[in-house]
């Protein structure tokens, strides 16, 4: 068998069977010092998809970071068949920073495509897609919640494609979101380039978690194996069906100013009417609960107790079938624990036995 071509990315040649990082050149600090967006490619001896996955495009969502690092320690990898390119930090700007934007307050994921004279995000969004995103055929883009908001575990995507909804089924996050594409995104661009595209959410922004990062560790690797990019994993076969898609979500908002007590938890199941959470003034003189507007399951909840009116508080995925939704729960609750072992990990907010 003719050996495999090397691997083209910004102008560096990886040969089959090896891997290597490179350093692409992004931009320069304002003392001249020079920032590079590193990327680890592993291009295997056989020919196969070629996989982007990405972390912090908003760079104080760091749960990725820490996804791509373990994915690439999988031992897996020996075995790749075709390429996987690591992109774990798209935006490193913001993550030197600890900040979700660029240092013009642009959010990066609002610049795609890009171009090559613009704003400082419309040039690295046109760097990302020229040198990387040409080279690739499917991409897992790794998120969080914004700062003081935890997201359930859960893979946001446009389902009219197929391999998409393939792609979002196997990496087994509880929850599927249905989700439209926003204007300037990755997500939007790539399927604008027939390129199959899911996003994983999970966790807050500028905090490790242990769950979120070994569930993300997990659905990456799931999504290898289904793409036959690397073994079958061997022993008992996986639940056929570990996720739930939601129909559509809706954020629940306060009409009050004040400290809020959350009520109802992450991932748990709300019905219509039913109080999310107390708001009160600092005196306790009036308080106000917070209902649901809707039937679902909680994917987000606000960590942060001060809220003013009109501030999103919940965001609530719904179902045709809710019951169903609720034993996906159920089976993610069930392998968590599992998944971390004898790990410290932190009590979640999902956690059915909270003190």
């Amino acid at each position: 068998m003719a050996a495999r071509s090397p691997f083209v990315i910004a102008g560096e040649e990886i040969p089959a069977g090896t891997r290597k990082t490179v350093e692409v050149p992004v931009a320069k600090l304002y003392t001249h010092t020079p920032l590079h967006i590193p990327v680890e490619v592993v291009h295997g001896r056989r020919p196969g998809p070629v996989l982007m996955v990405c972390g912090a495009i908003h760079g104080d969502e760091i749960n990725g970071v820490e996804i791509v690092r373990r994915v690439l320690k999988n031992s897996a990898l020996r075995h790749l068949r075709g390429t996987l390119v690591a992109v774990p930090i798209v935006n490193i700007f913001g993550f030197v920073q600890r900040t979700r934007y660029l240092p013009d307050r642009r959010d990066l994921n609002r610049c795609f495509p890009g171009t090559e004279s613009g704003s400082l995000g419309g040039r690295i969004a046109y760097l990302l897609r020229t040198q990387i995103m040409e080279n690739v055929s499917h991409i897992i883009d790794l998120h969080t919640g914004a700062i003081h908001r935890f997201n359930l575990p859960q893979i946001r995507a446009e389902l009219k494609n197929p391999e998409t909804t393939r792609m979002a089924e196997a990496f087994g996050a509880p929850i599927i979101i249905n989700a439209s594409l926003r204007e300037g995104s990755l997500r939007a661009y790539a399927d604008s380039q027939d390129i199959p595209v899911i996003t994983f959410e999970g966790g807050e922004a500028l905090r490790f978690d242990e769950v979120v990062i070994s569930s993300g560790v997990k659905g990456v690797v799931r999504v290898m194996r289904n793409l036959e990019m690397i073994p079958a994993r061997k022993g008992p076969k996986a639940p056929k069906k570990r996720s739930e898609t939601a129909a559509n979500s809706q954020w629940v908002r306060t009409d009050t100013d004040g400290i809020m007590r959350p009520v109802a938890r992450l991932g748990q199941k709300v019905r219509k009417g039913q109080r999310l959470a107390m708001v009160a003034d600092p005196f306790g003189e009036s308080e106000n609960a917070v209902v649901s507007p809707c039937s679902g399951i909680v994917i987000c909840v606000n960590n942060l107790p001060l809220v003013n009116e009109g501030e999103a508080i919940y965001h609530i995925a719904r179902f045709d079938e809710l019951s169903e939704a609720e034993k996906a729960m159920d089976y993610f609750r069930s392998s968590y624990e599992s998944d971390v072992g004898d790990a410290v990990v932190p009590v979640h907010p999902w956690d059915e036995n909270q003190k």
